[in-house]
């Protein structure tokens, strides 16, 4: 272990490399990362890091997310076969419908997307941002893909607004349900529940607190409880253990566990600094239409 830590240092050095890497992956690979955080996290550092190689420790959307805001960045990713089911949940024939059947309509993209998607988006959101840009926006009709519950979540905060709902979600999420949620909470009763909006409303429904990965670390940090019940995927375990060393985290069921995020491992990080490969590779053109909709959300998250 100590080994490949110190070959993936001397790889960085060499190639002025920085390690980047979502919350859901293996503790060893959050363990070496410079940068750890949830996708708007990573979107965001990713555009003011003064590095030539980004390495990107998550799944394939996360990659394209990196190099659409740093056209001029090798942007690697440890494992090419590493996806989002969720994000490919939507397809431009049905965007155009929409667009068709509501005038006024704005796309709103979840970032847990493909860029394809994107290009076709007014504007893109996470789900610690979703709520701040949607409101924002002028637009009555909302169509957001690719996510039907945090379309839901959003949708019950915004009455105002007329949403139209895309039918896709993260299998993580989609897959916990209300009666595991009250088992667990009948098993530790004084435990806080804490709930990733992409969980179906049943689901939040039972929540002490909603939020995006980043969301429930800084309220678990912030709460008096010293128990809680973490409703998302296990990787986030680590960084809620490391912050709270006395307090107690379970998961509600034990299927928390996305396949795609585990299948960084050190050993293909330091193929993919080696080889430097896989590379995200995407046209100039189609860059810059993806760009449009991570800009505006960029601005109207600040």
């Amino acid at each position: 272990m100590n080994e490949k830590i110190a070959r993936i240092n001397q790889l960085k050095k060499e190639k002025n490399a920085v390690i980047m890497a979502h919350y859901y992956v293996e503790d060893e690979v959050q363990e070496i990362a410079d940068y750890i955080g949830d996708s708007y996290y990573l979107s965001e550092v990713a555009t003011k890091i003064d590095a030539d190689t980004i390495v990107l420790c998550g799944v394939s959307f996360m990659g394209e997310s990196a190099k659409i805001l740093n056209p001029s960045k090798t942007v690697l990713l440890p494992d090419g076969n590493a996806d989002c089911p969720m994000a490919h949940m939507a397809t431009v024939e049905r965007i155009e419908e929409v667009r068709r059947e509501y005038e006024d309509v704005a796309v709103v993209c979840y970032v847990n997307s493909t860029a394809e998607l994107k290009t076709c988006s007014d504007v893109c959101v996470t789900s610690a941002n979703a709520l701040k840009i949607v409101e924002a926006l002028p637009n009555k009709n909302i169509f957001f893909i690719p996510d039907q519950n945090l379309a839901h979540y959003i949708a019950d905060k915004l009455p105002e607004k007329n949403f139209i709902f895309n039918d896709g979600y993260c299998h993580v999420h989609h897959a916990i349900t209300a009666e595991q949620i009250k088992a667990a909470k009948a098993e530790r009763p004084s435990a806080e529940v804490l709930v990733h909006p992409e969980c179906k409303p049943e689901v939040t429904a039972l929540a002490d607190y909603i939020g995006s990965t980043s969301g429930i670390i800084a309220y678990s940090e912030k709460s008096s409880a010293s128990e809680f019940i973490v409703v998302t995927e296990m990787g986030v375990m680590y960084e809620l253990k490391k912050r709270n060393p006395d307090k107690k985290f379970y998961v509600a069921g034990n299927m928390q566990i996305c396949p795609n995020m585990k299948k960084i491992t050190l050993d293909k990080i330091i193929a993919a600094l080696e080889n430097n490969a896989p590379a995200v590779e995407l046209k100039e053109d189609f860059m810059k239409k993806a760009l449009a909709p991570m800009e505006r959300m960029l601005e109207l998250a600040k």
